[in-house]
């Protein structure tokens, strides 16, 4: 295992990006969603590049592929989130096309990685 091998890779990179632009895109929704629609997409978000590093560190590629999987699901719960958020007038349209410009780009780049660790576990 290398040290935070997770670190080098792009999705990881991605991911942290990411978190940080929901996280400032969320500050302007309404405070009474503190609780709500914005902390739900925080921990989606953010479960994202945990997920990628937690399984980046496991000694078996299945278990890698496994956390990549998880990391899969949760952007796509983000990606549900951010549709609602869109539909209740929350966020503008340049800021969804940009956040589903950004998902897709990710949510490729974890396919692309989980074939590849999956093929190594064969």
């Amino acid at each position: 295992m290398v040290k935070r091998a997770h670190k080098k890779l792009e999705v990881w990179q991605e991911g942290v990006s990411l978190a940080t632009a929901i996280y400032e895109l969320t500050e302007a929704f309404p405070k009474s969603e503190i609780y709500g629609l914005s902390s739900q997409m925080r921990r989606a978000v953010v479960s994202i590049p945990s997920n990628i590093a937690e399984g980046a560190a496991r000694f078996s590629t299945k278990e890698f592929a496994q956390f990549l999987s998880i990391a899969g699901g949760s952007l796509s719960e983000l990606d549900t989130q951010l549709e609602i958020a869109f539909n209740l007038g929350f966020i503008e349209s340049p800021q969804k096309k940009e956040m589903d410009s950004r998902i897709d780009s990710i949510s490729a780049k974890l396919a692309g990685l989980i074939n590849k660790v999956r093929e190594n576990t064969k």
